[in-house]
């Protein structure tokens, strides 16, 4: 009866035994797998990560403006993290060396992409810089255009007849109705013809931008029989923004292709209608250029 005890106790110890270190390296093997696991799951994320920072990238490109510089620091700081996930793909890849065929193809073409979009990163930062220079070399014509003006119109401006400013590229001349018309009329005066003939023949040299001619009023409106000429003051602004147009065209050969024309009558007021002077500012002609890249 002993012997058989014994030889049962023999028996049964190593099936024991056995079964603990199987349930270990299954655990083992689970906790890999669960790591693993993990790990791919980063390397995704990351992944998702570094194709949104692209897209969005790529769409601050399409309106370059002042924080064109801003873009360009950003796109450098793209391409330090691109480099940093590479450095983290490679340390990962060593320990997924021996893994499953699947997973290696996996970081295969995630090592591909990261590589893309390092490549693209580089072609958006010289296409950046170009644009950079580019816009500069526009804002210096412009500079010098409107230096031009001023030095011509000098006296003009100094009597308040004319004003000349300059913002982001867009160059706009300002002109005083009373040197251009007589009230009400869309005929251009003697004064007027000449401060256009001299404006016109600054203009004609900045081949590369458009022009827009916008006449503007006050809020008084039309009376007597000047109504059946005018029935408001958007016939009026829009008469003399075209006579202006045709000046430029005809007197100063100014291709029409780079002339517009609009009449916003009273709607754009620069300053109260209230007083006489307010008024008086009201009344103008706004001759604004433009990059033809903006059509």
């Amino acid at each position: 009866m002993k012997f058989h005890c014994k030889l049962c106790l023999v028996l049964i110890i190593p099936v024991v035994l056995s079964a603990c270190v199987s349930q270990a390296v299954h655990q083992q093997k689970l906790d890999e797998n669960q790591y693993l696991e993990s790990v791919i799951e980063g390397l995704k994320a990351d992944y998702e990560r570094l194709k949104a920072d692209k897209n969005q990238l790529a769409e601050r490109n399409d309106s370059l403006n002042q924080r064109l510089l801003e873009a360009i620091e950003r796109n450098k700081l793209l391409q330090e993290d691109l480099v940093r996930a590479r450095a983290d793909l490679e340390r990962v890849e060593k320990v997924l060396a021996d893994r499953s065929a699947e997973a290696g193809a996996a970081m295969t073409e995630m090592r591909r992409e990261i590589d893309r979009l390092i490549a693209t990163g580089n072609d958006l930062q010289q296409q950046l810089e170009v644009e950079r220079q580019a816009r500069e070399e526009r804002l210096a014509e412009v500079q010098g255009t409107y230096d031009e003006l001023v030095g011509k119109l000098e006296e003009e401006i100094q009597r308040g007849e004319v004003k000349i400013s300059e913002l982001k590229g867009k160059l706009t001349v300002n002109v005083v109705d009373k040197i251009l018309f007589d009230s009400g009329q869309a005929a251009l005066k003697p004064a007027g013809i000449r401060v256009l003939q001299q404006i016109g023949d600054i203009l004609k040299s900045a081949a590369d931008k458009d022009i827009q001619v916008e006449g503007h009023t006050d809020n008084v409106p039309i009376r007597g029989t000047l109504t059946q000429v005018y029935p408001s003051n958007w016939e009026l602004s829009t008469a003399r923004a075209n006579t202006v147009l045709h000046f430029l065209q005809d007197k100063t050969d100014i291709p029409g292709e780079r002339l517009s024309a609009v009449g916003y009558g009273e709607y754009r007021p620069i300053a109260s209608n209230s007083t006489p002077e307010g008024r008086a500012l009201n009344r103008r002609i706004q001759i604004v250029l433009t990059s033809t890249k903006d059509r």
